[in-house]
């Protein structure tokens, strides 16, 4: 019975957004998608992969949550995307090896206090698509990379937010 009182509450969301705010988040959003997406079809590589998107909802939706910050997004894409080469290669495509590959990912992003939720479908991404093992490099490490790059410029355009709050 305690278990589904704590499921039923009144308490009302404690988001705060103006409209600001959101502008910032539409500019940094539609900023690093766009170049990713245009820098793949200019080049031979991928510079874009689905989590991303989601990572762009956290970078400039909520900038300044722990999950949000550059070691995070860098550190979180590529220790999840790692696993998963490692999980596809050592024990191939299976429900069970994309299961484990996913729980170790969680386990190593929060061990290594690299934590970023979107990261999370990385190990999917990588073992159902079945990419090589240069996805770890691009699109995922210079992904990473392009959206703090964008974030450190659009996020501190506020003078309110300071963007990172923390680098290790």
């Amino acid at each position: 019975m305690e278990v589904l009182k704590k499921m039923f509450t009144t308490e009302r969301s404690p988001l705060k957004v103006d409209l600001k705010a959101a502008i910032i988040g539409f500019m940094g959003g539609f900023i690093v998608i766009f170049s990713l997406i245009v820098l793949t079809e200019k080049t031979e590589w991928s510079w874009i992969m689905a989590p991303f998107g989601a990572s762009c909802v956290l970078t400039f939706g909520v900038w300044d949550a722990p999950l949000s910050q550059p070691r995070n997004i860098i550190g979180g894409h590529f220790i999840s995307t790692f696993i998963g080469l490692a999980c596809q290669t050592l024990l191939g495509n299976s429900v069970a090896s994309i299961a484990v590959a996913v729980g170790f990912s969680i386990m190593c992003m929060m061990l290594t206090k690299t934590t970023h939720p979107p990261a999370g479908a990385d190990p999917l991404v990588v073992m159902m698509s079945q990419t090589g093992w240069n996805f770890l490099f691009t699109p995922v490490l210079i992904g990473s990379v392009v959206i703090v790059v964008i974030a450190l410029v659009v996020n501190n355009l506020d003078k309110k937010r300071k963007y990172p709050t923390f680098w290790l």
